[in-house]
């Protein structure tokens, strides 16, 4: 018998103010990268997909955003004053 399956998980890289297309408002934004692993006998083995998103504390919409434009928004927070510690796991999910 094999068992396998994937498991999620959710890093918070950078904490930022920006204005929400959702509700206008200029608040903080978290950015978050998201990974999906896929496992074996419940050992994470390897990425399978990776996704980041930026999620209003005001309203709570979520926004996808390209790689490209996350490491933008993230060495723009550390060059901030009030630059976040980078890649900490904030919790892990299954999804």
């Amino acid at each position: 018998m094999i068992i396998f399956g994937t498991k999620g998980y959710l890093y918070q890289l950078a904490i930022l103010t920006l204005v929400c297309g959702q509700c206008g408002n200029p608040a903080a934004h978290t950015l978050r990268k998201r990974v999906t692993k896929f496992t074996l006998f419940f050992v994470p083995l390897f990425p399978i997909s990776t996704k980041y998103l930026t999620q209003c504390t005001f309203c709570g919409a979520e926004q996808k955003v390209t790689k490209e434009q996350a490491e933008q928004l993230q060495t723009q927070s550390t060059s901030g004053p009030s630059g976040q510690a980078q890649g900490q796991p904030q919790q892990h999910d299954r999804f």
